[in-house]
Parts: C-alpha cells; structure tokens; sequence
C-alpha cells in the first residue's frame, strides 16, 4: 500500500506541472511485457472540442502500471476455475488487493488511502484487467469504489467518510451500492423502498434486487422514496450497516458470468436507521447516483480495455502458433481481420474511457461521453469474446481452455450501470431528440 501511494502520490504532482498534459503529443509508453505476441502500442491519444489532453504515460504511471500487472498475474488468477464453478467469492483475493492499494486508489491520504488522479487511477485498474483473468473480482472492486467510496467523499459527511473509507481501503468492509429493483431496473424514478422519517430515524421498508456484493458487504449504500415526495426528488440514500435489524441479504445468485462477484436481494422490513445515516441531504439521491454512474461508466470499464488486451495477445500467438494448410491460420485473411477488429475496439474503447478519465480529473462533467465510453466498451468487449471463440475454433468453445470465459463476463456489460438501450436513450437526448 505504501508504495502505491508513493507513486501515485509522485504521479499527481508531475501530472500537475508536466507540459504533457496540456497537449504535448508524445506517445503513449507501455512496458515491453505488456507487447508479447507483437500487439504494439503507439497510442497517444489527442481529443479537441473539450480541451487538448496528452495520454503519455510518466516514469512513475509506468513503474505503477507494470507493478500491478505483475502483481495481478502473481497473486489474483489462482484456483480461478475452482471458484468460478462454486461462484466463491475470493476474500483472500480481495485483502491483496486492498494491501497492495486498489481500493485506496481514489482515496485521500487522511483516509488511509493512495490519493491518485482519476487518469491514473484508471491506468492501475486497467492493468489488473490485463493481469488478472478473474473478471468477477475486478467487477466487485469497481462497483465499491465507483458506487460506494465515490459518493462517500463527494457526498459524505467527515464522520461519514471517517467511519467507512479507512476501513473499505484496508478491506476489512466491503461495500455494495443498493439501487435496482424488480420493478425499476432502468426506470429508477418508479422505486417503491420508500423511506419515512420519524423524529431523528427512518424507516425503511422494501426490497433491492440484483445488487453486486450483497451478499458479502458489510454496509449497503441504499436508495429509497419518501412516500410523502414522490418523483426524482423524493429520493434519498443512506449509509446501512449489513448487521442493522430489519435487513436481510439473501444468499448468491447463480449467474452466467462473473460468477466470483456475488450478487443478492436486499429486504428491508421496519429496518431503522438514525438520520445520520444519509448520505447527502434530503431528496439528494438521483445526484448521488447518477455522479456515482458517470464515474462506474468510464473508470469500471479501464478494467475492460485490460482484459480486451490480454485476450487480443492470446488470440495473435495462437493464430501464429496454429497451422492449417501447412501456414498459421494468421495468415488467412479471414482470421486476420478479426484480429484486426479487436485491436480497433480496443484503441477506440481506451480512447473513450481515459478521455472521460482526463475530464472528470479536469472537474468537467462527463455524462454524454461517459455513456458513449460505457456502451462501446461493452459491447466491443462481447464482439472481441465472440471473435476470440471463432478464432480458436473448437478449443475455444470448451471450458478448459478459458477463452468463452470473457464472453459470459462480458455480456453482462451491456446490462449494468445503465443498459445499452439506456445509453443510447441518454446519448440521444444530449443530442437534442
């Protein structure tokens, strides 16, 4: 942790003065490990309209970079197949993580956390995409620290933050962001957890469905409508601690993918909690999702990009590596276009996600190019799974050989934080229809 902090803390101050990041146009250095199977990478990435950014990476984001792939390969993909088919969360996993700095990473020191940059923050996240085949894991460490740390610092109160953040980054809590419902999935503004206040408490009385690290978490970040107020600004958060009366969290769903990130219904039952338990003011809830959404669409999605990467150099060796009609099946065009489809999505998703990770460190509100950034993302990501499988042919479509893992990781992409028919509604409306 420390030396994750260290860097990032020398990150951000170079970020602060390098004449990069105002528009210097150097490329974009990656470690030479990261370039196996020949996928090379040049991408300096420059975005105008909204202000020059330049995506070259310092010594210090390089050395932070390599450290966590490293670290990722080494300690995040053991007896993965093991617990993927029991749906096991992996805790263990997860308080490596936490010592070697993830949850902290958009932390401020005085919480015991890494005080990195979004930009850079970003660039950690995507490098455990690449090391780490565990996707469920990645998914349940962005969904607390988007969904839950985020809102915390933005909204919380210093008892609030005090209470929860030290504790999150060291991963003894675990946090989960408690907003779906069977009957208000996309349609959020027709929840029915209503929450009443009486004198200094509120009651709190419904049911939360599909809600990621249920099961596990320690507090829930939940949304409910004062049945007094109802529309957009009758709806508040709160802060409820897993062991509070009243609540109770079901056991695991099976799922098709991301079977290590745990995911259950949530019911609450004339479940009491002190007025100080909410987050924000009153009728605060829709802002409080939707900035904890813009930041879970651009930032949850560097681990994508990582993953799109580890798959494309897994697809280039065995198309080399594979002979058909005495040459490598690399060598037909039919195979080589998908992988040069891949290595498109790929550039043109990263150039999507950091530049929403460039505004939001700048202070600028991101929603349209957030949700551009989310709906590419995911569903390049399922394209690239399904190019991976034909690629590899038969071998790919077996369980053993790993490869159909990332496309039931991946459709779920386009379902989460917002589903791609919502993106596309949000997109539309930013453009003025």
């Amino acid at each position: 942790m420390l030396v994750v902090r260290q860097l990032a803390r020398r990150t951000y101050l170079r970020s602060c003065r390098a004449p990069g990041w105002a528009g210097g146009g150097h490329g974009r250095h990656v470690p030479a490990r990261w370039a196996t199977a020949g996928v090379g990478h040049n991408t300096g990435v420059t975005f105008s309209g909204r202000g020059l950014v330049d995506l070259s990476l310092s010594a210090e984001q390089q050395e932070l970079t390599e450290a966590a792939a490293d670290f990722a390969r080494r300690e995040l993909n053991q007896d993965l197949v093991k617990r993927e088919d029991a749906g096991e969360f992996p805790r263990e996993a997860w308080r490596k993580c936490a010592k070697f700095g993830v949850q902290g990473l958009p932390v401020p020191a005085e919480l015991g956390g890494a005080d990195a940059d979004v930009v850079t923050t970003a660039l950690v996240m995507e490098a455990l995409g690449y090391g780490c085949q565990d996707n469920g894991l990645l998914f349940s460490l962005n969904a607390q620290m988007w969904s839950v740390e985020l809102p915390l610092l933005t909204f919380g109160t210093p008892a609030q933050q005090r209470a929860y953040l030290p504790a999150m980054v060291s991963g003894d809590l675990i946090g989960a962001h408690a907003m779906t419902e069977s009957g208000s999935g996309s349609d959020a503004l027709h929840m029915s957890t209503r929450a009443e206040r009486r004198g200094d408490h509120y009651f709190l009385e419904g049911n939360k469905q599909y809600i990621t690290n249920a099961p596990v978490a320690d507090v829930l970040l939940v949304y409910a409508v004062d049945p007094g107020r109802p529309g957009l600004s009758g709806i508040s958060a709160f802060l409820v601690d897993a062991a509070t009366p009243g609540l109770a969290v079901s056991s695991s769903f099976e799922k098709m993918g991301l079977r290590t990130s745990p995911m259950g219904e949530i019911t609450l039952h004339d479940c009491v909690v002190p007025a100080e338990s909410r987050l924000g003011p009153e009728g605060a809830g829709m802002a409080i999702f939707n900035s904890s959404m813009d930041w879970e669409r651009s930032c949850l999605f560097a681990s994508v990009v990582g993953a799109m990467r580890r798959q494309l150099e897994a697809c280039v060796a065995y198309a080399r590596s594979r002979e058909q009609f005495g040459k490598p099946i690399g060598k037909f065009q039919g195979v080589s276009d998908k992988l040069a489809d891949m290595y498109v999505r790929m550039e043109a998703a990263r150039s999507l996600i950091y530049r929403v990770a460039w505004l939001k460190q700048q202070g600028k509100s991101a929603p349209a190019e957030a949700a551009a950034a989310k709906l590419f993302t995911s569903e390049a990501w399922v394209r690239s799974s399904q190019d991976a499988i034909q690629v590899h042919g038969a071998w790919g479509y077996l369980k053993d050989a790993g490869i159909e893992r990332d496309l039931r990781d991946a459709v779920a992409g386009t379902i989460y934080s917002g589903t791609s028919e919502i993106q596309r509604v949000v997109l539309a409306r930013m453009l003025g229809l």
